[in-house]
């Protein structure tokens, strides 16, 4: 997978972080996300990046599976993103 320009990760994050606020885009959705702004497969964000298992990472980006805390933290990490409550939003 080819990393994109510094201008196109830039572009990428903002829109992830617009998604995620605005509540348009899950964990799964979102963890994909953040792999593909970096240009990395599974196995090297999960191993280099996340420090975290293969089949893990796989499990978070399908839906599958209940990651822990520490799991949710290191997938956040990355992107100065952290676990916490959020208010949901009332979808009018």
């Amino acid at each position: 997978m080819k990393r994109p320009s510094d201008n196109e990760i830039k572009r990428l994050r903002q829109e992830l972080f617009d998604d995620i606020e605005a509540g348009r885009i899950g964990l799964a959705d979102a963890t994909r996300r953040m792999r593909k702004i970096l240009g990395m497969n599974r196995k090297e964000y999960a191993e280099k990046v996340l420090k975290i298992g293969f089949e893990t990472l796989q499990d978070v980006e399908t839906g599958r599976g209940n990651p822990t805390l520490k799991t949710l933290r290191a997938v956040g990490a990355p992107f100065g993103l952290d676990v916490g409550f959020v208010r949901k939003r009332n979808r009018a």
